[in-house]
């Protein structure tokens, strides 16, 4: 009798110290101050370059977003990386499972806001970046360093409180 109650008194520990964090989507990642994961990605679009952990290894602030054309959040998301990218960031995608004339018809109704894009098609990168699903975004720093993960779509509000200060922070390194 007793180590049933000591069994459900530990989850709900566990439950109440989750209800504790500010925002249950901050899941931490393992990446954090670390390099970013060792990938070589083809190319979305034939004739372009693929994305690589050599892209992520030249100087200055870059963000890896991981989306697809499937997911309704990266479409919500996909205004704020425009933005983003027309004030001068550079951010790389990450294509996850996904149909490539999918990919491709969603960046022309859209536009693209990335510099290179990787098709990640059997999901093995995103895997290894170690992504709950899409879209998750990586601000990286000039070393290839993961300096932030935000998971879940970056909306209007998440620049000024988020993002800005991560690419300040990985700007600083």
């Amino acid at each position: 009798m007793i180590v049933p109650a000591l069994g459900a008194a530990a989850v709900m520990a566990v439950f109440l110290l989750g209800l504790e964090r500010d925002n249950p989507r901050d899941l931490p990642s393992t990446f954090i101050d670390k390099p970013a994961p060792a990938f070589e990605l083809p190319p979305l679009h034939d004739g372009q370059p693929g994305f690589s952990t050599a892209d992520l290894q030249v100087p200055g602030v870059k963000l890896v977003n991981i989306w697809a054309s499937w997911c309704v959040p990266c479409r919500a998301e996909h205004p704020v990386l425009e933005k983003l990218a027309a004030e001068g960031v550079t951010i790389h995608g990450i294509n996850y499972k996904d149909d490539p004339a999918k990919a491709k018809a969603f960046l022309d109704d859209l536009g693209n806001p990335y510099t290179l894009i990787g098709a990640d098609t059997n999901g093995r990168a995103g895997i290894d970046w170690g992504a709950y699903g899409v879209p998750e975004t990586f601000v990286i720093d000039g070393q290839g360093r993961v300096v932030y993960k935000h998971i879940g779509p970056i909306m209007a509000t998440d620049i000024d409180s988020k993002i800005r200060p991560a690419l300040a922070e990985a700007a600083a390194r």
